[in-house]
């Protein structure tokens, strides 16, 4: 399921591409089409993200939600205006570091972010937004045949959007978004105040229920999927079954600030890197290598890059948890 650092990107792709511009809205499988009627033909004047859900505003106050579950995706085509970081020699975008963007002199949008016009964007092409996210082959034909059980295209002279196997697609009223994003905990890219941190301290503290729960309960912190909670936890060295409200204010807090700041490189680099101190060649093979860039997550029986111990596995939440059952005991 795609974690809360590609939904923020994908939302940024909507932002420059879509934003500010008439959208035809149509459902080639059928199943969306009275929704895509009631947007189609409209202005979409925002886009954003809440955690692993994605809001797309109209000019005439409707919102289209969509949350992509386990097998949803987005295909963008066309003259697509993107991030720097999408250029990549090996197919997946986000090849950045840390540090900034790797393309030299690269300029900034108005969003405050590296644009492609640094390297002579915007450009034609296909851009596959999901948990894995890739280049495909461009058809020579704008906008493209729709491929597979699209539910919505989104459609503007130049760029199209095609969305398919989503969890969630549906319009909203203003009231109905507000509702929906109440429900949802904190999600420090979107707000990172000291008030959000604390929102998320006292809910936990005041739990029996184990951390490693609640850092995936979308109403306790918005964002956080599978991978970032085994990597969080581990960096913490808290032990996922551990009770909430056992663990110190201190730990909480600084869960909470370094999911903000995990969460921050996954915006800016498109990859899930939970090992952030790495330099030079470590850095490029761990952004070219799931397997080089996490501490525990699908490293099952692999020796605990700490300790040496096993990384056991094992099921929490109907999920699997992966964690050193040394440095988190």
């Amino acid at each position: 399921m795609p974690e809360g650092h590609s939904v923020h990107r994908i939302a940024r792709q909507f932002a420059r591409n879509f934003v500010g511009r008439t959208v035809h809205l149509s459902s080639p499988q059928g199943r969306f089409a009275v929704g895509a009627a009631l947007l189609d033909g409209h202005v979409m004047t925002d886009a954003r993200a809440v955690g692993k859900q994605m809001f797309l505003q109209f000019d005439h106050g409707l919102w289209l939600r969509v949350h992509l579950g386990m097998y949803g995706a987005w295909d963008f085509a066309g003259d697509i205006l993107m991030d720097a970081t999408i250029a990549s020699a090996n197919g997946r975008m986000g090849q950045t570091n840390q540090r900034g963007t790797d393309v030299a002199s690269a300029v900034v949008d108005s969003a405050g972010e590296n644009s492609m016009h640094s390297i002579g964007a915007p450009r034609r092409t296909r851009v596959r937004m999901a948990e894995q996210e890739k280049e495909i082959d461009q058809p020579g034909t704008f906008p493209p045949e729709p491929v597979g059980q699209v539910r919505v295209r989104l459609l503007t002279d130049t760029v199209s959007a095609d969305l398919r196997g989503p969890t969630a697609c549906e319009v909203l009223d203003p009231a109905e978004v507000q509702a929906v994003i109440d429900k949802a905990g904190p999600d420090p890219q979107l707000d990172a105040s000291t008030a959000a941190e604390d929102r998320f301290t006292a809910v936990v503290r005041r739990k029996p229920t184990p951390i490693g729960l609640l850092l995936m309960d979308q109403s306790v912190v918005s964002g956080i999927g599978n991978v970032y909670r085994a990597e969080l936890l581990f960096r913490a060295r808290v032990n996922p079954y551990a009770p909430g409200k056992t663990l110190r204010e201190d730990t909480v807090r600084g869960l909470w600030r370094d999911w903000a700041h995990l969460l921050r490189i996954g915006v800016e680099t498109g990859q899930m890197m939970t090992m952030d101190d790495l330099d030079g060649d470590a850095w490029r093979s761990a952004m070219k290598n799931r397997a080089d860039r996490h501490w525990v997550y699908k490293r099952e029986g692999l020796p605990c890059r700490v300790c040496g111990t096993h990384i056991t596995l094992a099921e929490m939440g109907a999920r699997k948890l992966y964690y050193c059952p040394r440095c988190q005991a």
